[in-house]
């Protein structure tokens, strides 16, 4: 008669590209792993942009994790949102979608719970600039993108039908110049001659950065270029501001040397600033780790807790060398904590080698046939970067399904310029719903 053996318990926090690319490096192993997410998807959160203009839909950048994990047999899905662990127990404490308590036992803890949207204090800011971090965040964004321009077809005057095409965005990095980017192609292009009483392309994109330049990370060179695409594509740039105060109606900037200005924009997008979720505090705590200013946790060199060689970060959450929050670094270190368990299983004794980022560079699509590339000291701009940017894309999507839908969309929106995903609802005016989706507007401030 022969004992049964418990296969050792890893739990993976989160279903990003972090968690997903740890759960693979397992696949083979004799361990039993759990991945715990609050959503049943994976998210191709580079090409969110994409979904939110109307070029992809969100079945092309999202995956259900169970279809994705089907094949891995050791890997069981818990649609849930961990809230606490418990590193005496070895317990993660997570919560239901009803609200339900679920405990989960682990033996390794790899934690890839990724980062959430920052109001940097101002969180009443989210309820009139939406960030862009979810699927769900997204189709809003997308709404409210198309929304303006009917709600400008029917204004009651010039004043109202000005804001209603005005768009400012907020945060110029990659996330900010490719929104951007698309709400000018939407209006020059997509919408063209199809209203009667506005001319779409009369529409201001408003581009608010804190610091200097856009896309400061990618370098001055690239940095310059991509401000001259913006603003040849009619982005109007405003570098050096702070925004102090957004409404209904419109935000309030200052810039350095503090003069306020007043800008009335109906739709105004939240692209700047990341922070943790919860779960990273509660760990922290937990293990007495040290978070930085975003919360993101300090690790070893093999990714570990100090003192919690049981318990790995990984992709955004984790702070590591000042390595930035890019999905090549959670694939790379999700492999890497899957690996090292893989190992620690098959009974290899010899210390793992530090995690080792491969920077295999960044890119960021600004508009058709235009996008900046930095591989190293490689920069590609325009034309090439644009290819470049293509088939880094491609390589990326989860699943053939996803690249072949991704491809199709693209020939369709580069060739003619329209987007077929623009479909948005509007909620019953009896439904509670937030200024300008069924109920009034505060007026405007004098």
């Amino acid at each position: 008669m022969q004992d049964h053996v418990t296969p050792r318990r890893v739990v993976i926090l989160g279903g990003g590209f972090a968690g997903l690319f740890a759960a693979r490096a397992l696949r083979h192993s004799p361990v039993a792993v759990t991945v715990v997410d609050r959503r049943a998807h994976h998210l191709f959160q580079p090409l969110l942009y994409q979904c939110a203009s109307g070029i992809l839909s969100e079945g092309q950048i999202a995956q259900p994790l169970r279809a994705v994990l089907r094949r891995h047999h050791n890997v069981s899905c818990v649609l849930a949102e961990a809230t606490d662990v418990d590193v005496k127990a070895r317990m993660v404490h997570a919560r239901g979608p009803e609200g339900g308590v679920l405990r989960l036992p682990y033996d390794d803890l790899i934690v890839a719970v990724g980062l959430r949207q920052s109001y940097f204090g101002h969180d009443d800011f989210a309820a009139h600039a939406p960030g862009m971090k979810t699927l769900d965040d997204a189709l809003d964004i997308r709404r409210r993108i198309y929304r303006a321009f009917e709600m400008a077809e029917t204004a009651a005057d010039d004043r109202e039908r000005q804001q209603w095409l005005t768009f400012a965005l907020v945060g110029g990095g990659p996330t900010g110049v490719e929104l951007a980017g698309q709400i000018r192609e939407i209006a020059g292009h997509t919408l063209d001659r199809e209203f009667q009483k506005i001319d779409s392309a009369r529409a201001r994109v408003l581009l608010f950065e804190g610091s200097d330049a856009v896309l400061g990370a990618f370098g001055p060179r690239l940095a310059r270029r991509a401000a001259r695409t913006l603003q040849s594509l009619g982005v109007e740039l405003h570098l050096g501001t702070l925004v102090t105060d957004i409404d209904a109606h419109g935000l309030t900037v200052q810039d350095h040397d503090g003069t306020t200005t007043r800008f009335e924009a109906r739709t105004v997008l939240w692209t700047a600033g990341v922070d943790a979720p919860p779960i990273a505090a509660a760990l922290a705590r937990a293990t007495g780790a040290t978070q930085d200013r975003a919360g993101r946790i300090a690790v070893e060199p093999d990714l570990t807790i100090p003192g919690h060689p049981e318990i790995r970060v990984t992709g955004d959450v984790m702070s590591l060398n000042r390595l930035p929050g890019l999905a090549e670094v959670a694939m790379q270190s999700g492999a890497y904590a899957g690996r090292v368990v893989r190992h620690a299983v098959e009974g290899r004794t010899k210390q793992p080698n530090p995690f080792k980022y491969w920077d295999l560079g960044s890119a960021a699509y600004i508009s058709r046939g235009r996008a900046v590339v930095k591989v190293g000291p490689l920069h590609l701009s325009g034309t090439i970067g644009w290819l470049a940017w293509l088939f880094v894309h491609l390589a990326f999507l989860t699943g053939f399904r996803s690249r072949l839908g991704a491809v199709l969309s693209w020939s369709v929106a580069f060739a003619t310029s329209s987007r077929r995903e623009r479909a948005f609802t509007m909620p019953d005016v009896d439904a509670p719903a937030g200024p300008g989706f069924g109920q009034k507007t505060p007026p405007p401030p004098p």
